[in-house]
């Protein structure tokens, strides 16, 4: 087990609080092995009602995954500990999505990545003022997995392909007013709602009667530019379409997009065409898995992580470097299928 996540039974409630502050709280493989075995465990036992997934101490639930230990075995095991990590949190991402128990995730800070991946999927998603959602990995040369394909592309107006291309960072009312919460509570009501919820009070009752109303979404306000603008699964389409548009909110999110992995772009767009078709959560992250296992290995992940996160220099040089140059075979072989025996499969 790990000190990292810190797994306790408190009365009707089985926590889950992540504990690694000073990566505001980046999910390990240790981390997603931990979760994993405690929530078998509790699946089972008559006294757990519901399971709260919250952070111990900090400034974020979860800023998404441990990216350093994955450009490490990009540049230097040809991606094999990468793919085992992947496949991991894609199966705690599966077991939280159809677990039996009600889950409450509590949003509280940045929730991004593999913090979505873990939040996403349960059933009561709580954003506070202190939320800051996002899926940023088109700018490191990744892509919105953990369940991001499925999550994002369920979202109305294109919402999901803006925010998987983009970037952009939602707060806890947009959060809100996009489905991506289901509540939204004030960060001073929320030990009182974990509090009911460990006396044995229905979650969702519990969290009604502590919700409050949020401030306006200010993505609304874009709305009807974004389902315009980014309405094709062509990423070409989306460029031209921005460009045609002469105003700053269209000049700002072409800027925005151009910094970003071409590659990655194409990939993500095809991620939430395709999960659109999957039958099941389980199908879509057999598809991410197939992603995950060639994406590690391409050029933009390790440049992309070196330029934004190891160097701070934010000069990737993407390969391909234009969206023309992202062929649609190489789409094709990213989503191919893996060799027999390699294919994800769910717990």
């Amino acid at each position: 087990m790990t000190d990292e996540v810190l797994i306790r039974r408190e009365g009707a409630a089985g926590f889950l609080s992540l504990n690694r502050p000073k990566a505001i709280h980046a999910l390990t493989q240790a981390m997603d092995h931990a979760m994993t075995e405690a929530l078998l465990e509790w699946r089972d036992d008559a006294q757990v009602k519901a399971v709260i997934v919250d952070h111990a101490e900090g400034r974020g639930f979860c800023a998404g995954g441990d990216i350093a230990f994955l450009r490490h075995s990009a540049l230097n095991d040809g991606g094999a500990s990468g793919r085992k990590f992947f496949y991991e949190e894609y199966q705690l991402n599966h077991l939280l999505m159809t677990y039996p128990k009600p889950v409450v995730a509590f949003m509280d800070g940045i929730t991004m990545g593999g913090g979505v991946g873990i939040s996403q999927p349960a059933k009561f998603r709580v954003a506070t003022e202190n939320t800051r959602f996002a899926m940023p990995e088109t700018g490191i040369g990744l892509f919105p997995d953990v369940g991001g394909g499925w999550h994002l592309s369920r979202l109305s107006g294109r919402m999901g392909q803006f925010l998987a291309l983009t970037g952009a960072r939602l707060d806890g009312a947009e959060c809100l007013w996009t489905g991506l919460a289901t509540h939204y509570l004030p960060q001073e009501a929320l030990a009182e709602a974990k509090q009911r919820i460990a006396h044995g009070h229905e979650p969702g009752q519990v969290l009604a009667a502590l919700s409050v109303t949020p401030p306006e979404a200010r993505i609304a306000a874009n709305a009807a530019k974004i389902a315009k603008h980014f309405a094709s699964d062509r990423y070409e389409d989306i460029l031209a379409s921005l460009e045609a548009e002469d105003s700053e909110w269209a000049a700002k999110e072409l800027a925005t997009l151009r910094t970003k992995s071409p590659q990655t772009c194409k990939v993500a767009l095809r991620q939430l065409h395709d999960s659109l078709a999957c039958a099941d959560f389980a199908a879509n992250m057999v598809m991410e898995y197939r992603i995950a296992s060639r994406v590690l290995t391409r050029p933009d992940f390790a440049e992309g992580v070196r330029a934004v996160i190891v160097d701070k220099t934010n000069d990737p040089k993407w390969d391909p470097a234009t969206p023309e140059g992202v062929s649609d075979e190489l789409i094709d072989s990213i989503f191919a299928p893996l060799p027999e025996g390699e294919e994800w499969r769910p717990l």
